[in-house]
């Protein structure tokens, strides 16, 4: 029987929470479950840690786990570096980020090969490559401005009179049918055929050169060298949840849907079909190395193009933000 899920916290729940962990002191860590707090709320992108859960396989390596959402008003790295969580999930922009704040994190394992970002645009307007898009109005939040946007102007000609803000509306990209709008492949294109009734034009960034890994598995560096083995079973017990997950969603699905009601049955099967369709958790690195997969290439690919991008420092030990040793057929 799968251990029971937390609902989410507020946000100052978790920081109180965090600072009477550091007052306690890392030796309570045995008597308490492992918590993991997701990068959103509860949805197919989190698929195979629930249904790690759903299922018992965390339980049969012997790891108690709790899964927690984050949201909106949740900083997953500061409660990490706060001593509120023991994994949170990220992605390589983060890692950096963090590196260069001076926070110990340490990735362990990347579940997306493939980021899945994308931008959406109508169809039968004559937007029919990335390239299209340009001097057209794009909705977009502001944490594109550290993540894909400097790529698109780089690579692309983007302009920063293109963008518009985005609040997770689909109304204004679907009043402007020349317009064009930030989303995931797992989420908004679904989103967009329900509200406004056409499949749009959608284009996955990851197709087109943005190299970062997403749904990262994140914790610090201190626990994972003082807790290595609680480590190496973590992440090796949540590859098998992903390799089930995209079998047979079923398990996840209803602890997913317990976790956040507001999804519905109909966008998780969605999701799942295009975490399949896209490769985001097989392709890459993954194809010949197994889920989870990361090289140190690919990291120090990314860390280069960032740095050519002006968003992160030239002089950063990149090697420090990861490590490939808790990874199944990387470790040996």
């Amino acid at each position: 029987m799968a251990n029971a899920v937390a609902k989410p916290w507020p946000r100052r729940q978790f920081l109180a929470a965090g600072a009477a962990l550091l007052a306690v002191g890392a030796g309570s860590r045995q008597s308490r479950p492992l918590r993991l707090v997701t990068n959103w709320y509860a949805q197919a992108e989190h698929g195979g840690f629930y249904q790690a859960l759903a299922l018992g396989i965390y339980a049969d390596y012997g790891l108690q786990v709790e899964i927690r959402m984050g949201g909106t008003a949740v900083n997953v790295l500061q409660l990490l570096a706060g001593g509120a969580a023991d994994f949170v999930l990220g992605g390589s922009p983060d890692a950096l980020a963090a590196l260069q704040s001076g926070i110990p994190v340490l990735t362990v394992a990347a579940f997306f090969q493939k980021d899945p970002q994308c931008l959406l645009a109508h169809p039968g307007v004559g937007i029919e490559r990335l390239e299209d898009l340009r001097g057209k109005p794009i909705w977009v939040s502001p944490g594109a401005n550290l993540t894909y946007w400097p790529f698109l102007r780089a690579k692309f000609g983007f302009t920063d009179d293109q963008k518009r803000p985005y609040n997770f509306s689909l109304t204004p990209f679907l009043l402007d049918k020349y317009s064009a709008q930030q989303g995931y492949v797992t989420s908004e294109p679904f989103r967009v055929r329900q509200e406004g009734g056409f499949d749009p034009v959608v284009f996955l960034l990851a197709d087109y050169g943005y190299s970062p890994y997403a749904t990262t598995m994140e914790t610090t560096r201190p626990f994972a060298e003082q807790y290595p083995d609680q480590v190496r079973k973590f992440v090796a017990a949540s590859i098998e949840g992903w390799q089930s997950y995209l079998e047979d969603p079923r398990p996840g699905n209803r602890l997913i849907r317990e976790d956040n009601p507001n999804m519905s049955e109909a966008l998780l099967a969605y999701a799942h079909q295009a975490l399949k369709d896209y490769g985001l958790l097989t392709a890459g690195d993954a194809a010949t190395l197994g889920i989870g997969a990361m090289t140190h290439q690919r990291w120090q690919t990314y860390f280069q193009e960032m740095v050519a991008l002006g968003v992160v420092e030239a002089g950063l030990d990149v090697q420090q933000a990861y490590t490939l040793d808790f990874l199944p057929s990387q470790s040996a």
